[in-house]
């Protein structure tokens, strides 16, 4: 072969050629030896011809005999491979399958029957025809199997091309298993802390306070015992918890009933225990965990206690918080949180303050009071507002017709044009960035403070240089009066920022009735000293006649879906139907035999949900699976690009789902 690759290299006809001349040259000086010349050529030739054909006729039967082995050492590799095989049409017809594959079936006739008879998972029309091979994973009868499927198109010459689909079945059960085994043993920490426990000693007579701690105590321990788990106490109200992942799948399933079993202690404490649980879950190692559920625990802290909050991840799971929260009494917090305020205020070159979009009395109210405290700083301060709307309506005209509040608001492109890094940004009545009226104001100021009286919800104002969040509030009112109280002893607030604070608790405490401590009576007396009118302030709740008519057609409509449970719609294309629903859920508790209600109206944004509840049930829970927020007793949440039946539906079914999550329990 050697030599036949010699002759057959590209030059040889150069050779052949150039001896072809030197023979017509001699011939031209000597016909003998130009005879003889041309003689050799030509068995030259001969012999080039007869080496190129025989090499032409060994590559093809080496060729030949190469297919051949290729073929024969394919369909050895294919009948004997060790894994369960079965050949499928792109229908799903089966039309070969090896004894490891006739098997799983028990020697079931499978021929010209379809797979997905026998295993519904394996879908033919999902299978990819362009792509070179799939997989998917499946249980099937006791196994997981990674099943392979790789198209193969066969046919050839005249026989038309078809599609055939090789489906490999790899028995992965103890890797599978393996794996949920390494994730059912990971190291799970939780933090628990006793929210209230300085109200519960404070009611407790002495003599008794010990018996309610190893209550609490007897019934943590007991609880970590039936998950075998190990836990510690770290600080005089505050545990640590380590189980194991499958441990806490088994705690989420009961809802964590260490919250029932330690409100339920009754050892001489006058009122119940309530807890607070952060879980840390599926961090890389211990140290995260213990971080991720301290942010959890903070967490269910800051949404008033009594709950459970387990942070996956990204993901925030919440169980519990079905009890009104126990008012904090001290007022130490508030007097350091007014000290860092004012601090803030003298050190920045002017103030602005920013409520939720769509604005009532209460984020109004709040915002004069920090208005007042800026001013009484000597700085420049200015309220963040677009769109005035029917429900502050009265109390903006007020202020306008007052000199002293001339160039009080400021729209928001006016406010991120002249904000700079000196700039203090105030956010009241919300801690949600979506919600403010301009969530770019956030982004752009340095420094920002937040004042909120709503549970804490997933989302909320990261890296804030102050924040003030106080479920236990009645209102965003009575935390800013409390502040103005200790700002300084010599500042005086106007009678119009005193009624328009005052208003502001009333329509969060409809008219004193929910959330209502005695810390709420007290900002109220000092708003009553400071001017407050209740005459004026009931004026700024008045409505007119359509108002009033429009609100009526909504209770007319509103329907039961459960006992206790009103739902009813606004009526298309009326005028202030954001505030006209919210009266309206607030006019369906008036009603006897409704503890919840729930009023939905159609937005250019959306369609508005609002929530209102006498107590007995969480709207904040139900309104959260639907991406809102507030607290107990009222909330909201807002649906975009959804259709007013789906919606009714959606809420419908968050009802279902935490009346179902209480029965459970």
């Amino acid at each position: 072969m050697k030599n036949h690759f010699r002759w057959n290299l590209p030059e040889a006809k150069t050779y052949l050629a150039v001896i072809l001349l030197f023979a017509i040259i001699l011939l031209t000086f000597d016909y003998l030896i130009g005879g003889l010349a041309f003689a050799i050529f030509l068995v030259l030739l001969l012999y080039n011809w007869r080496m190129v054909r025989r090499r032409r006729d060994e590559w093809n039967t080496y060729l030949e005999n190469l297919s051949q082995d290729i073929e024969w050492a394919t369909k050895n590799a294919v009948l004997s491979i060790p894994l369960p095989l079965v050949v499928i049409e792109t229908g799903g017809t089966i039309t070969w399958y090896n004894p490891q594959f006739s098997e799983m079936f028990q020697g079931e006739k499978l021929l010209e029957r379809n797979i997905h008879d026998f295993v519904p998972e394996l879908m033919p029309s999902k299978f990819g025809v362009n792509k070179d091979s799939s997989f998917h994973e499946l249980f099937f009868k006791g196994r997981w199997y990674r099943v392979l499927w790789t198209p193969v198109r066969t046919g050839s010459g005249s026989r038309k091309d078809k599609i055939i689909f090789l489906i490999y079945w790899l028995d992965i059960t103890e890797e599978y298993n393996a794996k949920a085994l390494y994730q059912a043993k990971k190291i799970v920490i939780a933090h628990i802390a006793v929210d209230n426990y300085d109200e519960v000693m404070a009611h407790t007579e002495s003599t008794k306070r010990p018996a309610v701690l190893a209550e609490i105590e007897s019934a943590i321990a007991r609880w970590a015992g039936n998950i075998h788990a190990c836990w510690t106490k770290y600080d005089r109200e505050k545990y640590m918890v380590v189980m194991e992942a499958q441990a806490l799948a088994s705690v989420r399933q009961k809802r964590f009933d260490l919250l029932d079993q330690v409100r339920e202690i009754d050892a001489g404490n006058k009122i119940p225990v309530t807890l607070s649980i952060g879980v840390g879950q599926d961090a890389d190692n211990p140290a995260l965990s213990s971080s991720s559920a301290l942010s959890a625990l903070e967490l269910a802290l800051g949404r008033g206690g009594d709950q459970a909050v387990v942070k996956q991840g990204t993901k925030l799971y919440f169980y519990g918080g079905k009890s009104q929260g126990v008012e904090k009494r001290t007022k130490v917090k508030s007097r350091v949180i007014a000290n860092a305020l004012r601090e803030l205020i003298e050190h920045s070159t002017e103030v602005f303050i920013m409520s939720h979009e769509g604005p009532d009395l209460d984020s109004i109210g709040a915002a004069l009071g920090i208005y007042r405290c800026a001013k009484f700083a000597g700085k420049n301060a200015y309220i963040v507002l677009n769109k005035s709307n029917a429900s502050v309506d009265l109390l903006i005209r007020r202020l306008q017709e007052k000199e002293i509040y001339n160039g009080l608001f400021i729209r928001s492109e006016d406010a991120l044009n002249r904000i700079n890094k000196d700039t203090l940004l105030v956010v009241v009545d919300t801690h949600r960035p979506s919600f403010t009226e301009e969530p770019e104001l956030i982004s752009q100021a340095e420094r920002v403070v937040v004042f909120d009286h709503h549970r804490r919800s997933a989302e909320a104002i990261e890296n804030a240089t102050l924040s003030y969040l106080e479920p236990y509030a009645s209102s965003a009112s009575e935390l800013i009066t409390e502040i103005v109280q200790y700002f300084d002893d010599k500042i005086r607030i106007e009678p119009l920022e005193a009624d328009a604070l005052l208003a502001g608790i009333t329509v969060d405490t409809k008219n004193f009735i929910f959330k209502t401590g005695v810390r709420t009576y007290e900002a109220a007396s000092y708003l009553r000293r400071a001017g407050a009118d209740p005459t004026s302030v009931r004026q700024l709740f008045q409505d007119d006649m359509e108002t009033f008519i429009n609100r009526s057609e909504i209770i007319k409509k509103a329907k039961m879906i459960r006992p206790g449970i009103a739902i009813s719609e606004c009526p298309p294309n009326i005028p202030n139907a954001q505030l006209i629903t919210a009266q309206a859920a607030d006019s369906l508790l008036n009603i006897k035999g409704i503890n919840a209600s729930v009023v939905l109206c159609s937005t250019p944004e959306g369609i508005m949900i609002s929530g209102r509840s006498l107590g007995s049930i969480n709207m904040q829970l139900i309104l959260e699976k639907l991406g809102g927020g507030g607290h107990l007793t009222m909330a909201g949440a807002q649906l975009e690009n959804i259709s007013m039946e789906e919606a009714r539906q959606l809420v419908i079914d968050a009802i279902e789902d935490y009346i179902k999550e209480g029965e459970s329990k």
